[in-house]
């Protein structure tokens, strides 16, 4: 009878073991397509429109398209990890449906953007 601990390494060493191979089969099939790619395969340029939410003072948040830049264009790579600094395109168009979330913050050493009066004693 084997003990736990070493069924436990086997497996760990196992998981690692595919996790590799996985990898490396991905790698090797971007890195052939390559070789005589096709326009949108193994890279590919995603556009969508750029939406913001914006927090409002009651709780709720407003959706609006971004005035300055309405549309974004990400490259993406048909695989299942990342390569060449590009993100896998499954990730990209599910991170693309996701509106920006926006972040107002005050300053106390800007005196205009403070909604509040300056206190005088």
């Amino acid at each position: 009878m084997a003990r736990p601990l070493a069924i436990v390494k086997r497996v760990l060493i196992a998981a690692v073991l595919a996790a590799l191979l996985l990898y490396l089969g991905d790698t090797l099939s971007v890195r052939l397509r390559n070789i005589h790619p096709r326009p949108s395969d193994p890279f590919e340029s995603l556009t969508g429109p750029r939406i913001l939410a914006i927090p409002e003072n009651s709780g709720k948040i407003a959706y609006e398209p971004d005035i300055q830049q309405p549309t974004q264009t990400i490259t993406c790579v048909h695989a299942l990890f990342s390569h060449s600094g590009f993100s896998p395109c499954w990730y990209v168009r599910k991170q693309m449906q996701q509106p920006v979330p926006m972040v107002v913050f005050f300053s106390a050493l800007s005196p205009r953007l403070w909604p509040y009066p300056p206190r005088t004693r």
